[in-house]
């Protein structure tokens, strides 16, 4: 593992220390030895495990050569590691967020440890492979694990490309995503036509639209799931402002509403991974947390959806 050469302050590498100690710790006290692991998924086209909780940087990466929000960012990485997770998603829609992630990678010395995904987001097959190249680099990756197409743009003509990457062995698995219910009819349609490894698109205890056809349809067609916009840009934050937890929300080993929320998404049995974004590392620590612990069952998760219905 490379040497982390990042100057932090001691005061900021305290509070952030601090931050995710006690979000990590309230997820695992009293967890037995079997459950002190983050939980993980398996990609249904290789076998290979995942964890459940990954991390999207869309809104919170974008932080250019800003020293000050680097370094925070830098905390937000290190409390994702810590908490076990592996999968960074990002996409030249979100900024700088590649060349950031990048950077901070190879600063916290977590390269080796990242499952990298990204996506081609831009008209046109030669404009696509350009792309791609760039993102790598910017990542800092000589192969990307998860590469995809961004909100189903230009499809037909970056997936051979990608199919292509992938028996080369530039790429490990493709995808494609959305994050726009109006897209789901088309993205069903791919779903049930062409061979893919994993699919991306929102899904949440408010939008459940995924599971009356996407989610089923994943689970038949044997594709991954990474669920983006969890807490709908927090929104469902500010619908439970001032409600306590339920106390049987201790049953799943839940400490917190972040938990409540990303437990609901990663019990669904189709669902491989969110990938809920960050720019706090206390956030960052509480959401690795719902990775571990007992899961909801189908019982507990028609609970769980009766309470928020209920405020």
């Amino acid at each position: 593992m490379i040497e982390t050469n990042l100057t932090i302050t001691r005061r900021k590498f305290l509070a952030g220390a601090a931050a995710f100690a006690a979000g990590y710790s309230l997820a695992r006290g009293g967890l037995g030895a079997e459950e002190r692991t983050h939980a993980r998924r398996a990609i249904p086209s290789s076998g290979e495990k995942i964890p459940v909780i990954g991390m999207g940087t869309s809104r919170t990466f974008d932080a250019g050569t800003n020293r000050a929000a680097l370094d925070e960012l830098a905390g937000v990485v290190r409390a994702f590691f810590d908490g076990g997770g592996t999968v960074i998603d990002s996409s030249p829609m979100y900024g700088t967020s590649e060349a950031v992630v990048g950077k901070l990678l190879e600063e916290t010395g977590t390269k080796k440890s990242v499952f990298a995904a990204t996506k081609v987001w831009i008209d046109g097959r030669d404009a696509g492979i350009g792309q791609m190249r760039r993102s790598m680099e910017l990542i800092g990756v000589s192969v990307m694990d998860l590469m995809q197409i961004h909100n189903l743009r230009d499809w037909q003509a970056h997936l051979p490309v990608l199919r292509d990457w992938k028996r080369q062995g530039t790429i490990r698995y493709i995808g494609i995503t959305t994050s726009h219910g109006r897209s789901h009819d088309e993205l069903e349609k791919i779903m049930r036509s062409e061979q893919l490894d994993f699919v991306q698109f929102s899904y949440s205890i408010e939008e459940r639209a995924a599971e009356e056809r996407l989610l089923p349809l994943a689970a038949d067609r044997g594709i991954a799931v990474l669920i983006n916009r969890p807490f709908q840009r927090g929104d469902m934050f500010r619908k439970v402002k001032g409600t306590p937890l339920p106390g049987w929300s201790a049953e799943f080993d839940c400490a917190s509403w972040g938990q409540f929320f990303l437990k609901f998404v990663v019990s669904h049995p189709a669902v491989t991974c969110a990938i809920p974004a960050s720019s706090s590392a206390r956030h960052m620590g509480d959401n690795m947390g719902a990775g571990f612990g007992r899961m909801p069952d189908a019982a507990m998760r028609a609970r769980m959806l009766k309470f928020y219905e209920a405020l």
